[in-house]
C-alpha cells in the first residue's frame, strides 16, 4: 500500500476519519499540518499561468485552493461516500453556497417546516428577494412534498431528524419523489453526520453540514460543508471561489482533526441521550420528550431503519409554559445556557426565544415550537451529574 495515499476504497469509516485526504508534504509529518497561507509560489511566469488558467492542478489562492481545507474536504467526502465536498466559513454559508450554485430566479424549493430558523430567514428573505420562492410542507408527510411541487422546483431541502423536534423523513422515498420531478434533494446531516446516517447512500443528492456541531465536537470553530456529486459540487466550488465564503485553513485543520474521533463521539453521546431521554420521559414535570430513539416516538421505526443511531439533541416539553421552562433553564448550574449544539459540554437552551426567536409566532406555530419546550444536546459529562442538574428546576415544577 501506499502510505501516503489519501484513502482506499474498502476502508471503514472509522479508517477514513483517521486516514483520509492527508497527502504527506517532503518533511514527512505524520499529523496534518496547517497551511496558513493565502497565496502560493510558482518557479516561473509559465506555471503561474497554467495554474491560474486551470491548465495544470495546483493551489492559486486560499479563498479557495488551500491544501489543509482539501484534507477535510476530501476526508468528509470519504466518510459521505460523495464524490466531493466544498467547504465553506459556516454551516448557513453551505445553504446559501447551494442555493445560489443551482437555483436562479424563478427556481422553487420546497422544504419542510422544522428547519432551522436561520434557513428559514434566508430562504424567505434573501432568496426570496432574488425571484426564488419556497414552499414548506410538513416533514413526515410524503404526500405533501409531492403536491407542493411544481415544473418550476429544482431543490427539496429537509432536515432529519429535526431541530429540536427529532421529526424524520423516509429518505430515500423522498429522493423518489424529487427525482421523478426533475429536482435535487438535499439533507442537512450535522445532527447525526455520516457516523449514524448516510443521505447519498439513501439516494439523497447532496448532504449539508454546519461542521460547527458534532463535526468538530468540541465547540471551538464555525464552519461548514457539501458532500455530492461531482457535477453539482463543481458548481458550489465556483461560488466559494468567486463571491468567498471560504474556510479558513485553521479552522479546516480543527475539523479534520475532530473527525478523528467522530464515530467513538457520537456513540457516546446516543448512548447518554438514551438514558438521559428515558429518565425525562418519567418525571413527573415533563410532559412530552421527543427522540427518536424512543419507543414512544411516531416514527421510531423509521429512525430505527434509515439510522445508525438516534442523535444527542432531545426536545423536553415541561409544564407551565415559558415560565416553566425558563425556571428549569435558569436552575441549572452545570449545563451551558447556549444556542450551540455537538458538544462535548451539555448545552441547553429555550428554541421559541433563541435558536426559533426571529420566526413569526405562525411559523413557530407551524414548526411545533412551543413556549414550554426546551432543547438539550446531551453531551458526555457524568449522567447522574446531568440529571441532577436538571432534576433541580424539574422537581420544583412537578
Amino acid at each position: 500500500m501506499d502510505h501516503n495515499h489519501p484513502f482506499e476504497a474498502d476502508w471503514s469509516l472509522e479508517t477514513l476519519a483517521i486516514r483520509a485526504g492527508h497527502r504527506r508534504t517532503a518533511e514527512q509529518e505524520h499529523g496534518e499540518p496547517i497551511f496558513p497561507t493565502s497565496s502560493f509560489v510558482y518557479g516561473s511566469a509559465a506555471e503561474a499561468a497554467r495554474k491560474f488558467g486551470g491548465e495544470e492542478p495546483g493551489n492559486v489562492y486560499s479563498r479557495f485552493t488551500n491544501p489543509t481545507v482539501r484534507t477535510f474536504e476530501e476526508r468528509l467526502a470519504a466518510m459521505e461516500g460523495g464524490e466531493r465536498c466544498v467547504a465553506t466559513a459556516s454551516g448557513m454559508a453551505a445553504i446559501l453556497s447551494t442555493a445560489l450554485a443551482l437555483l436562479k430566479a424563478g427556481d422553487e424549493i420546497v422544504a419542510s417546516r422544522s428547519l432551522f430558523g436561520s434557513t428559514v430567514s434566508l430562504f424567505d428573505k434573501y432568496l426570496g428577494k432574488f425571484g426564488i420562492t419556497t414552499r414548506y410542507v410538513e416533514l413526515a408527510d410524503l404526500d405533501a412534498w409531492e403536491a407542493a411541487i411544481t415544473p418550476a422546483t429544482k431543490l427539496l431541502f429537509a432536515e432529519t431528524p429535526s431541530n429540536p423536534l427529532s421529526e424524520l423523513v423516509d429518505i430515500a422515498a423522498l429522493a423518489e419523489i424529487a427525482h421523478r420531478h426533475g429536482a435535487l434533494l438535499a439533507i442537512d446531516n450535522c445532527f447525526l453526520t455520516p457516523a449514524l446516517q448516510k443521505p447519498l447512500a439513501l439516494g439523497a443528492d447532496l448532504v449539508i453540514h454546519s461542521a460547527t456541531k458534532y463535526l468538530d465536537g468540541q465547540g471551538r470553530a464555525i464552519g461548514g460543508a457539501v458532500v455530492g456529486r461531482n457535477q453539482e459540487l463543481e458548481e458550489l466550488f465556483g461560488v466559494v471561489r468567486t463571491c468567498g465564503p471560504c474556510m479558513s485553513p485553521f479552522n479546516a485543520w480543527i475539523f479534520t482533526k475532530g473527525l478523528e474521533t467522530l464515530g467513538l463521539r457520537m456513540r457516546a453521546h446516543c448512548d447518554q441521550a438514551q438514558a438521559l431521554a428515558q429518565w425525562l420521559e418519567a418525571h413527573p414535570a415533563v410532559t412530552r420528550v421527543y427522540y427518536s430513539g424512543l419507543e414512544s416516538h411516531p416514527q421510531h421505526d423509521l429512525a430505527s431503519r434509515q439510522q445508525q443511531g438516534y442523535g444527542a439533541v432531545l426536545g423536553v416539553e415541561v409544564k407551565g409554559g415559558r415560565e416553566g421552562a425558563w425556571s428549569v433553564i435558569d436552575a441549572t448550574r452545570l449545563l451551558s445556557i447556549t444556542g450551540n449544539l455537538g458538544d462535548v459540554k451539555t448545552t441547553i437552551t429555550h428554541p421559541a426565544t433563541t435558536t426559533h426567536g426571529r420566526l413569526s409566532d405562525a411559523q413557530r406555530e407551524a414548526a411545533g415550537i412551543s413556549q414550554g419546550l426546551i432543547r438539550i444536546a446531551v453531551g458526555l459529562e457524568s449522567l447522574e451529574d446531568l440529571k441532577a442538574d436538571l432534576a433541580r428546576g424539574l422537581d420544583a415544577l412537578s
